[in-house]
């Protein structure tokens, strides 16, 4: 464990995004990012997939990037421009792959990066499973990256325990359709109450596991997909949802200091927070999931994986890394 805290005030940006328009996104985010650092914050997280949302939809393949790209540069300036650490993720393609990446850019110009271990549900539609620790030295200590449904694994726990001062997260987390009629409402309504008291706990029960403050990202807002029902066909339901959980910042021993449920809308979350690893709350258990899972929700969660992993080895593969192509030779 490190001896001694450190002091710092963090921000936490709640986004709502268009799916695909990489460069509205970035206007927005960089105006955020503005806000943030005129109130002092001198480290900001961002969303999970903050160049894009990530609904099952053709356009969101246009949201794929080069390693060096546009995004990376505008992060990258601001970092340096307001002296401040940010952190989010996007999806980038590199060699005949695409990851979830995410970056954390240091005001000296420094980027550390984490690709995300396992796709969560149709984002498999999109890019493949990362391999690291996600473990940064920074100028402000160990940081260390998890990424949404990273939050609830314990082998995600087990690599950072010990090893960070503060653990930089986003989230794109959504909810059962709302689409689908009253029989399905009524059939699913426990299990929504359930999806959405996950999302929301997942950065206390983390922090109370790792011993250091989490600061969460989220998306927020309603949006449609198509819904995969059968895996190598083209087969889809429309699925009307919207993004649950919060947008907060925890102590390390899983304290609320600040919190922006994503009903609220877009907006920025702020907390001093001290920054260095203590004891955890609570012991690291053998399970796969740090909550009980539901069999309903791990039966969706399989499903889809199946589902969207077919689609990428058919499709989605080749669609993200033509895109990063087609812009990076622009």
């Amino acid at each position: 464990m490190s001896e001694g805290t450190q002091s710092i005030k963090a921000a936490a940006i709640q986004f709502e995004g268009v799916p695909g328009d990489v460069g509205e996104n970035l206007r927005r985010l960089d105006k955020m990012i503005a806000e943030a650092a005129s109130k002092g914050a001198k480290l900001i997280g961002v969303p999970e997939f903050a160049t894009s949302p990530l609904p099952f939809r053709t356009e969101v393949h246009q949201s794929v990037l080069a390693p060096k790209n546009a995004a990376v540069d505008m992060f990258k300036a601001a970092a340096k421009r307001y002296g401040c650490h940010i952190g989010g993720s996007m999806l980038i393609a590199e060699g005949d792959n695409i990851y979830n990446r995410y970056h954390l850019f240091e005001p000296d110009g420094q980027i550390h990066l984490h690709d995300k271990d396992l796709p969560t549900m149709w984002e498999n539609a999109f890019y493949g499973p990362g391999n690291d620790d996600g473990v940064f030295e920074t100028s402000i200590g160990r940081m260390g990256a998890a990424v949404c449904w990273e939050l609830i694994r314990n082998q995600t726990a087990r690599r950072l325990v010990g090893r960070v001062d503060v653990v930089m997260t986003g989230t794109h987390w959504w909810t059962l359709p709302h689409n689908w009629g009253s029989l399905v409402d009524r059939a699913f309504g426990p299990l929504t109450k359930y999806n959405r008291y996950l999302s929301e706990n997942a950065p206390t029960e983390f922090a109370r596991r790792v011993g250091a403050p989490v600061l969460q990202a989220s998306h927020c807002g309603s949006f449609r997909t198509d819904f995969m029902l059968i895996p190598g066909m083209a087969v889809t339901a429309p699925y009307d949802t919207h993004y649950v959980g919060a947008t907060q910042i925890v102590d390390a021993q899983g304290r609320v200091l600040a919190s922006r449920n994503t009903a609220q809308g877009a907006g920025i979350v702020f907390a001093d927070i001290e920054i260095g690893a203590q004891q955890p709350a609570e012991p690291i258990d053998e399970a796969f999931w740090i909550p009980k899972l539901p069999l309903a929700l791990r039966a969706y969660w399989h499903q889809q994986n199946i589902c969207a992993k077919s689609y990428y080895r058919r499709i989605g593969r080749e669609a993200g890394l033509e895109a990063a192509r087609s812009i990076q030779g622009q």
